[in-house]
């Protein structure tokens, strides 16, 4: 096996189709991306979902890679829960034990919130937060780190041993649009271009990385029936990444009565009115924005596993 191999994952939500698209020209115009001399596997993470046009069949295919879950699989989940499989058949191709074993994997993603482009990692694995840092420092974009959070779980990029989320956006569900394309490209060359300077000693770390921690989410008000009662506010709207300020206003109902944020001055929304977050009844998810130095274990950690 020459190392390391990275997997790219498009179409985990299936409808999220430009990454899908992009990999599609990808594998008829081999040069169409400069894949840096790395052995670089491509795959369409829910096939049967990105054919319908939704986001999944049975259960969000980025919420069912939780060991805890595969342990619990059985035949019957092979009829009843589609991701499941296709889960454990991702991991039984690629996964680190599987088939073809990739160290990395890029998951290409889409948003329909106005927070343009970012990067995700899953917890602080030092490996992650490095290759995250090397990418900002290319290409500026922020960073969300999501931890902590009971009820999101189970994501993709968890189960390899180093692992990168590439969100763009704003784009409409099942909208094919070149701008977005263009910008996944030029995030995910950035990404394998940093990998190969770790590999040929020419990584530029910056000296300090700037990072949004997750610390919770907020959903608009609810009548009894769980239907909404109340939107997203207008003066807030399209502000992903501005610091809030208490009292600023957060939700509006039909009368004009204004629900507004009574939470720490500074803290700072992301995927507001994200259509696909409306299911899991989060309207917004609020952030604290951080600045690290950027500790010398990253660095070691990550050239380690690319050795």
């Amino acid at each position: 096996m020459v190392r390391p191999r990275v997997l790219v994952v498009a179409g985990t939500h299936g409808n999220e189709i430009n990454g899908p698209w992009l990999l599609d020209q990808w594998r008829q115009h081999p040069a169409l991306i400069d894949s840096e001399g790395l052995d670089v596997q491509l795959a369409i993470g829910n096939p049967a979902a990105c054919a319908k046009g939704r986001r999944y069949l049975d259960r969000d295919l980025n919420r069912s890679f939780h060991p805890d879950l595969h342990k619990e699989a059985s035949e019957s989940a092979a009829e009843s829960d589609r991701e499941m499989v296709q889960a454990l058949e991702l991991l039984k191709q690629f996964g680190p034990k599987g088939q073809t074993p990739c160290d990395l994997v890029v998951d290409l993603h889409s948003t329909t919130s106005a927070m343009g482009n970012c990067l995700v990692v899953y917890g602080r694995r030092p490996v992650d937060l490095a290759l995250a840092a090397l990418v900002q420092h290319r290409l500026g974009l922020p960073i969300y780190l999501h931890e902590a959070d009971a009820a999101q779980q189970g994501f993709l990029a968890e189960r390899w041993p180093c692992g990168l989320v590439i969100e763009v956006g704003p784009v409409p569900q099942n909208v094919r649009r070149s701008d977005i394309v263009l910008q996944t490209r030029l995030a995910l060359e950035a990404v394998l271009a940093a990998i190969t300077s770790v590999r040929d000693g020419s990584a530029r770390y910056p000296d300090q990385v700037v990072i949004h921690l997750h610390l919770g989410s907020l959903d608009v008000p609810r009548r009894s029936s769980g239907d909404p009662d109340a939107l997203v506010h207008p003066n807030l709207q399209g502000r992903d990444w501005q610091p809030l300020k208490a009292g600023d206003p957060l939700f509006i109902d039909a009368e004009s009565n204004t629900v507004v944020f009574d939470g720490e001055d500074g803290l700072v929304p992301v995927f507001i009115n994200e259509a696909a977050y409306a299911e899991k009844a989060i309207a917004l998810s609020l952030t604290k924005r951080e600045t690290w130095p950027l500790p010398k274990d990253w660095k070691e950690a990550l050239a380690e596993l690319l050795r």
